[in-house]
């Protein structure tokens, strides 16, 4: 079970992990340390998958025997063999994420773009979908910043997602979206088409170098407008940060106090600024502007109609599913990895 399953390979790198763990002085720095501890949990989570593997395997061959006469054996091997399937996908998919920074956590900001409320509203339905992924990913998901819409949904959202290769998954999700649907906010109730955008970039460490000035920064605070609880901010605590050269935009007011939403502010502004150098360094300022393109029609990566028929389309690998709901609701593993087998075809990695 070579390939993606390469476990004699896996266990050579977690024999040499364990070596360099051993070493003396290893924690003296404390942040490379913990990027070999993470690298370790990785391996070893990939090493317990494929165990699993090998042993559903063996008992799918077992079952097989008996399922031709027992109708309990013959749907045990259908779950088996759909587990299975799911597991080999997943596998296949982290092999695909070979990037610099795939393994990161990841930070992702929603943007309503034209379509007016139904926009802010398909905003908020995008941001409902990444958390519920999140959630059936074992993945933490924390927003740091929503500012609500005119009347409904939201028009903007930031928000931070922890977990093994978040940042490779999620960055097949940036791009412009787009609704059509019968519009709940219409009283004619027609058909109406709107957009949201998902821009996503990793989180970087304080190892990592982002050159920010501070005569570059224009620094705004204003009054919190959360949803309430015993921790809303009473005084001006959210921040603004303008990168005024680049024209970034970063907000924060999920924090207790001014201090931390700063902090977590400016992570969000290093974390962009990274993540646009290496577009830059990986497909030049020309392609970088193009993906710059207003969240309107024709810019989309990906299409979702509720009417007249239901259908999720996205337009870079042809990929669809008629279930649009289930989508919503966070099914979008699929998405990501054609999405993936796209990206290395049309590179040519191996």
């Amino acid at each position: 079970m070579g390939g993606f399953f390469d476990a004699p390979a896996k266990q050579r790198e977690l024999d040499e992990s364990e070596k360099l763990i051993s070493t003396p002085g290893f924690w003296d720095d404390q942040e490379s340390a913990q990027k070999v501890v993470q690298m370790r949990s990785r391996i070893e989570k990939a090493l317990t998958r494929q165990a699993a593997f090998v042993t559903g395997v063996s008992d799918a061959e077992v079952l097989f025997e008996f399922a031709a006469e027992d109708a309990d054996s013959a749907r045990e091997l259908e779950t088996l063999i759909n587990r299975l399937e799911k597991e080999a996908n997943e596998a296949e998919t982290e092999s695909l994420l070979s990037g610099e920074t795939d393994a990161n956590n990841a930070i992702c900001s929603i943007q309503a773009g034209a379509g007016g409320t139904d926009a802010q509203d398909f905003a908020q339905m995008l941001l409902r979908m990444y958390l519920r992924w999140c959630e059936k990913k074992g993945f933490k998901a924390e927003i740091l910043d929503e500012q609500s819409g005119s009347e409904a949904g939201m028009k903007s959202a930031t928000f931070r997602v922890e977990g093994d290769y978040a940042y490779g998954l999620l960055s097949t999700e940036a791009g412009v979206h787009r609704l059509v649907r019968i519009s709940p906010f219409n009283s004619g109730g027609s058909r109406e088409t709107s957009f949201a955008s998902m821009f996503v970039s990793p989180e970087i460490d304080e190892n990592i170098e982002v050159n920010i000035e501070d005569k570059d920064l224009r620094i705004d605070t204003y009054r919190s407008s959360g949803a309430g609880g015993q921790h809303v901010n009473v005084t001006d605590s959210a921040v603004r940060i303008t990168h005024i050269p680049t024209n970034i935009v970063v907000t924060c007011q999920n924090q207790r106090s001014q201090i931390q939403n700063r902090a977590v502010a400016m992570q969000v502004l290093r974390s962009k600024l990274y993540e646009v150098e290496l577009e830059k360094r990986r497909s030049g300022a020309a392609e970088l502007e193009a993906t710059k393109q207003d969240i309107a029609f024709g810019s989309q990566i990906r299409n979702y109609v509720l009417h007249p028929y239901k259908l999720v389309k996205d337009t870079r690998t042809k990929f669809e599913k008629s279930d649009v709901d289930a989508v919503l609701d966070g099914d979008i593993d699929e998405f990501i990895h054609e999405v993936l087998l796209f990206k290395k075809g049309a590179t040519g990695t191996q």
